[in-house]
C-alpha cells in the first residue's frame, strides 16, 4: 500500500475511532488547493498535529479547528457535494499533498466501517464480529 493509501486508512479509522475530524480554516472559509485537473479539495485531518502542521505549512494565521464526525457526515459534506468540492485526507510532506475523494465516496468508506452496537471498534474487533456473524450465517444455512 502507498503512502497515501495508509494514511487515508488511517484517516478513516482514527476518524470512526475519535468521532471528530480536524481542519484549518478562519471566517473567509478553508484553503481549497486547485488540483491539475482543476478540481478543489477541502483538506481535513484525522489527528490535531496533521491539522497544526497544515496550518504552519498555508500559513496566513490560519486557526485548526475540530468538528464531530456526526456534523462532518450531516452537514458539511453534502454541501461540499452541492459546491462540487473533493476531500482531501490527511495530506501530508512539503506541499501538503495525498488522496482526495468525493464526499460520497467518504461517506461510503465511513460507513463500512460502522458498526454502531459495537463498544470495541478495532479492526481485529470488526474480523471477530464478521467471523462470528459469517458462522452464524451458515449454521443458520444448513439443512436438515
Amino acid at each position: 500500500m502507498s503512502q497515501s493509501g495508509s494514511q487515508a486508512a488511517a484517516f478513516f479509522r482514527d476518524a470512526r475511532l475519535s468521532g471528530v475530524v480536524w481542519l484549518v480554516r478562519d471566517d473567509e472559509g478553508s484553503p481549497a488547493p486547485l488540483s491539475a485537473d482543476g478540481t478543489r479539495s477541502l483538506p481535513y485531518c484525522s489527528t490535531s498535529a496533521r491539522a497544526q502542521r497544515a496550518a504552519e505549512i498555508w500559513g496566513h494565521g490560519l486557526p485548526v479547528e475540530t468538528m464531530s464526525l456526526d456534523a462532518w457526515r450531516d452537514r458539511d459534506l453534502p454541501d461540499a457535494a452541492r459546491e462540487g468540492y473533493m476531500i482531501g485526507i490527511d495530506w501530508s510532506g512539503l506541499r501538503l499533498v495525498g488522496w482526495s475523494f468525493t464526499p460520497m465516496e467518504v461517506l461510503n468508506r465511513l460507513a463500512v466501517g460502522d458498526w454502531p452496537t459495537a463498544p470495541d471498534n478495532t479492526e481485529r474487533s470488526r474480523r471477530q464480529r464478521m467471523s462470528a456473524h459469517l458462522r452464524v450465517k451458515r449454521a443458520s444455512c444448513v439443512r436438515a
